[in-house]
């Protein structure tokens, strides 16, 4: 049960504040290794989530993204961020999240530029993308020739399942 009032909840009270506002805590946890389910609340339930790397659909291969990244880092963080928003219409819009990110492997200092786009609607996030060094991701619509993207989407989304298997299928920890 989360205790933060969610965005909808918020717009519709007329409250001032922003998609950012409400989104921003979890993702800062997500990312720095400290995420509980509860963190996983502002995802839609059949949200995306897509980086160089994987191609999660739905909360709980979400979760199993997540939640490997301090199986891989001893640390990780965003350290630095910027924040950019725009309301398409009531209860829809995106934010940009320039970012700088820390991560530590085998004792080795990773440090990351990012952009983060988070697509809102209704106060959950519905597609998740993490850019990394700022460029789109590798896919049949960035590319010249789209086999190569739909290559690309294929490996992200192996990648994606067999951490999902590893992660025991988005299972909160200690549960």
């Amino acid at each position: 049960m989360a205790t933060e009032t969610s965005y909808k909840e918020a717009y519709d009270s007329g409250a001032k504040t922003s998609f950012a506002d409400h989104i921003l805590p979890h993702l800062l946890r997500l990312y720095g290794s400290t995420a509980t389910s509860q963190d996983f609340e502002i995802y839609a339930r059949d949200a995306s989530f897509e980086d160089p790397l994987m191609k999660a659909r739905g909360v709980k291969q979400i979760k199993s993204a997540f939640y490997s990244i301090p199986k891989i880092f001893s640390e990780s963080k965003i350290v630095e961020y910027s924040i950019k928003e725009n309301m398409v219409s009531p209860g829809k819009g995106e934010i940009e999240i320039d970012n700088k990110q820390k991560y530590k492997f085998l004792g080795k200092n990773i440090d990351m530029v990012s952009l983060i786009k988070l697509y809102v609607e209704d106060g959950k996030v519905v597609r998740h993308e993490d850019w990394w060094d700022k460029k789109p991701i590798f896919n049949r619509e960035t590319v010249k020739l789209p086999l190569l993207g739909r290559v690309a989407e294929m490996t992200r989304r192996g990648s994606m399942l067999a951490t999902h298997l590893f992660m025991r299928f988005g299972k909160d920890p200690n549960v």
